[in-house]
């Protein structure tokens, strides 16, 4: 039996009609390369990341210190930008190309050093530098990573290479790492001035996490949920920290070994003598410091307060960039890290006047969710979050993205802020990157 007719008579459909509705997706067999084209954002990465890794190590990325105060602070800060977007300005074509440290970058974002990377996915620091070579931005390798500077110099040269520093109480463990990170061509040396002694991270006090992780009880059993992860951790090289002895212990203990507390300006001046590239001082958060350091012969700052894992409470770098901008006057680039999750939040900061954003937390999603392929997706979306953020602010070039065009609005009370709190405490808080 069949209906026909214009008046919304009921028939049945044909074979062919049907046919042309129902197409599956192909089916793709690779884990990693599923799961990175599903993503539609950082956020169904965190999600994946979640899934995939036990709870004290994607917790060991996740948390702040203490409270969570200056973590959730970060967010709410860009939550808080309202855009005032221009009409009929031409936008057929958008530019996102940055200028960093005086070369190009294909977007103006970095890939922030981060700590301890292979305990996320076996590749590690190697996927991640990888991943940046491909979309054409800086990758900085921790003095906390699993993969030496000569490693990833030799297996990824096409990467813009910056190489972070901490400064330890052994100065010359020190000039030995910087002499390494210039033999091997690293461009520019970024010294991390925030980590007097590790912050109090909760999180990882409270799930026993160590480096390298050790199977007590508690692990074993949210191990076995996740055995993949531990495939990979047994099967593939031992980790260790690549530019430090074997360690066995909890992440602040090794911390509290490095981190050298009497670190001050002499240090820093002594510092730009030893090196020939460019410098960048990460950590910064007041404007006091900043234009000291930029006196001190920096060629960029990070305003930072180490994606709160540092000290709690701490001053919001997207807040506090009118300020530093003010107070420098141009002396050194300005850079900004802390809760950035997507190409949105970049526009919001460039807007406003810094030069470039560190990412961190965004990538390592990436990485835990679906390895290389997970971290190219990251930059592929920050890519097109730029691209399309910028098209609809009418801004046609990254020099376009002017005060005008943002709004930052202030910051709620304190209330507010509990508010936030209670939900990182309930594990329901946007994180930070």
């Amino acid at each position: 039996m069949r209906w026909t007719g214009l008046d919304g008579a009921r028939r049945l459909p044909r074979a062919a009609e049907l046919a042309d509705l129902l197409r599956p997706r192909p089916v793709v067999l690779d884990g990693d390369r599923r799961r990175a084209a599903r993503a539609a954002s950082v956020g169904d990465l965190r999600a994946m990341a979640r899934r995939r890794v036990p709870r004290a190590v994607f917790d060991y990325v996740e948390g702040g210190a203490e409270s969570e105060r200056s973590l959730t602070r970060a967010r709410e800060a860009l939550d808080s930008v309202h855009f005032i977007a221009r009409v009929l300005r031409g936008v057929s074509t958008v530019d996102t190309r940055a200028t960093i440290l005086g070369a190009p970058s294909a977007l103006p974002i970095v890939f922030a050093p981060t700590g301890f990377t292979r305990v996320l996915h076996h590749e590690g620091e190697l996927a991640t530098a990888r991943a940046a070579g491909a979309a054409g931005v800086p990758f900085a390798l921790s003095t906390m990573g699993t993969c030496s500077v000569e490693d990833v110099a030799e297996i990824i040269p096409g990467c813009r290479r910056w190489f972070q520093l901490y400064l330890w109480s052994d100065r010359g463990r020190s000039r030995e790492l910087v002499d390494r990170a210039a033999a091997a061509g690293y461009e520019a040396l970024v010294l991390t001035v925030d980590t007097p002694v590790s912050g109090r991270r909760l999180r990882d006090v409270r799930n026993g996490m160590t480096l390298p992780p050790s199977l007590g009880p508690r692990t074993f059993i949210d191990g076995a949920r996740h055995p993949h992860w531990w495939i990979d951790l047994l099967t593939t090289r031992a980790l260790s920290f690549a530019s430090l002895n074997s360690w066995q212990g909890t992440v602040a203990e090794l911390a509290a070994t490095l981190f050298d507390p009497a670190v001050d300006f002499e240090d820093l001046d002594w510092l730009r003598e030893q090196w020939p590239g460019k410098l960048v001082v990460k950590g910064v958060q007041s404007a006091e410091d900043a234009a000291r350091i930029a006196s001190a012969g920096a060629d960029a700052i990070v305003l930072s307060n180490h994606g709160g894992r540092q000290l709690d409470r701490s001053a919001t770098p997207l807040r506090q960039l009118p300020e530093v901008l003010d107070r420098l006057d141009g002396r050194c680039e300005v850079f900004l890290d802390g809760a950035f999750t997507s190409g949105a939040d970049v526009v919001a900061a460039l807007a406003l006047g810094a030069d470039a954003v560190l990412v961190g937390r965004a990538y390592l999603y990436g990485l835990m969710a679906a390895g290389e392929l997970g971290v190219r997706r990251v930059a592929a979306l920050f890519e097109e979050e730029i691209t399309t953020t910028m098209t609809l602010l009418g801004a046609r070039s990254i020099a376009e993205l002017t005060p005008d065009l943002v709004r930052l609005v202030p910051a709620p009370e304190a209330g507010e802020h509990r508010r936030w709190v209670d939900l990182a405490e309930a594990g329901l808080a946007i994180p930070a990157g």
